[in-house]
């Protein structure tokens, strides 16, 4: 996608607002964004960070949403209804970093070999059941592409080698990926 510094910045913005007015009961703000690029319907995830802790992660596969509107629900989202950890306090959201991905279309696996680590993130699915992985997350643990692989399969609850099998579907993406402590160290 290609989005400028100002439009990542405003992303980050939406976000870090959206969770304080979900925090304090209040009417999400209003998105009156000029830019095509930032109402243009795309996939994205928000990641919520307290250090090197994953303190929740929620987002959109499909482009449904115009890019602001899916990082504002996101980002709220990862902050409240994670259910991988209890709805985030305002204490904790004082020493939050957000962390967006905003995701290309999805390019189906013809070739496991293929996979690139940290470049691809990858979509599973078998029947009702869906798991993605950011590129990151191979990254951040260290895995190869057999693990990254299997992994993916656990996070759509199921076996490992169900990459392999007949009827099941796998996906390759990739990011543009930024957050708060890179905007900010650019800035300085």
């Amino acid at each position: 996608m290609n989005l400028t510094n100002e439009e990542k910045s405003t992303l980050l913005q939406i976000a870090r607002s959206a969770i304080d007015s979900a925090l304090a009961s209040e009417l999400m703000p209003s998105l009156q964004i000029k830019s095509k690029a930032l109402n243009k319907n795309s996939g994205v995830f928000v990641t919520l960070r307290i250090g090197e802790d994953l303190r929740g992660c929620v987002g959109y596969i499909e482009p449904y949403y115009p890019l602001i509107q899916a990082v504002q629900e996101a980002a709220v989202k990862a902050a409240l209804e994670d259910t991988r950890f209890a709805p985030m306090t305002l204490l904790e959201f004082s020493s939050v970093t957000i962390e967006i991905s905003v995701l290309s279309s999805l390019s189906e696996v013809k070739d496991v070999e293929k996979i690139e680590i940290g470049k691809h993130g990858l979509v599973i699915e078998a029947g009702y059941r869906r798991g993605l992985l950011l590129p990151q997350v191979a990254t951040e643990y260290n895995w190869g592409r057999m693990q990254f692989l299997e992994h993916t399969c656990l996070k759509a609850g199921l076996s490992t080698d169900a990459w392999k099998q007949k009827g099941t579907k796998l996906y390759s993406f990739t990011v543009e990926k930024f957050d708060e402590s890179e905007l900010h160290s650019e800035k300085n």
